[in-house]
């Protein structure tokens, strides 16, 4: 292999890894803060890559254009789930242990439910459109256009809400009930605005992801579930409420099935990410980039 050949095998390796570390970023969020484990995730994703398509066949809008509503229409759902599910939830339950499996049957409940729907509303076909298919050439490698724009956009998206959540008064709050949820609310920290807040931005990531993938990728009502797995292998490598630590976990499991697809078989990529997951888990069961 020459020098263009494996910038392009890395390239690819680190697209691919970027979708999983925003995904992964909003299902940490979620579980991190609140501990919902919300195995639904991904079908928010697939909902936001279908109306991105939509938008996109249907009325002729770019899809750059739905970047910022999907992020908007799935938080506003997202903050809805929240207050008719998860708030009541917390509310009836004595302990986290009894709440956080009884969230993991909601969202059991909310990942069929979600399907079911695209599958009515959309049908089962793939579905796709045209959008910066063209290559781009960088010294002697080449990549496909609208590639490099999804990296670049999950990039900054990941990035953002990193720093968010180190330097502003908002993120200093969402850190310290990560830490320590009972000294955080003794200190003032209203857990009553902060959980469906972050609930919500967490859905949003998953709708800009899924905005994101349209733009290079088929999508069908089936699509959400094999990134929810993957983003649970993102948060173990990099360490449960570690948001660096999934935004590092993502990139590197997108570069680590890259390599392995190209030196063995593509139909290996499954088995290698959970490989890489049991492994993680017996030998650093706090992640590779926890403190």
């Amino acid at each position: 292999m020459g020098l263009a050949s494996w910038l392009e095998l890395l390239a690819s390796g680190l697209i691919t890894g970027g979708i999983y570390a925003l995904v992964a970023l909003g299902l940490n969020l979620q579980y991190g803060l609140m501990r919902i484990l919300n195995i639904a995730h991904g079908e928010f994703l697939m909902v936001g890559a279908y109306l991105t398509w939509m938008a996109h066949t249907s009325l002729g809008w770019s899809p750059l254009w739905m970047v910022p509503i999907s992020f908007a229409v799935m938080m506003a759902l997202g903050l809805v789930i929240h207050w008719l599910c998860f708030r009541r939830l917390n509310a009836t339950s004595p302990n986290l242990d009894i709440f956080e499996a009884r969230g993991l049957m909601v969202a059991f409940g909310l990942m069929f439910l979600v399907q079911n729907f695209a599958s009515w509303m959309w049908g089962g076909d793939l579905r796709g459109y045209d959008y910066l298919a063209d290559p781009v050439k960088l010294g002697e490698a080449q990549f496909a256009g609208n590639k490099l724009l999804v990296f670049a956009l999950a990039l900054v998206f990941s990035l953002a809400l990193m720093l968010v959540l180190r330097f502003t008064l908002l993120g200093k709050g969402v850190r310290a009930l990560m830490q320590s949820p009972t000294g955080a609310q003794l200190v003032g920290i209203d857990t009553k605005r902060l959980h469906p807040l972050m609930f919500g931005i967490g859905l949003g990531l998953s709708g800009v992801a899924g905005c994101l993938l349209s733009m290079a990728y088929t999508i069908t009502p089936s699509m959400g579930e094999p990134y929810t797995v993957t983003a649970l292998i993102v948060i173990t490598l990099g360490g449960f409420g570690s948001m660096g630590g999934a935004l590092a976990g993502g990139l590197l499991l997108g570069v680590v099935e890259a390599l392995g697809m190209h030196f063995s078989n593509p139909s290996l990529k499954a088995l290698l990410s959970y490989g890489i997951f049991i492994a993680v888990l017996l030998l650093r069961p706090r992640g590779l980039f926890a403190k």
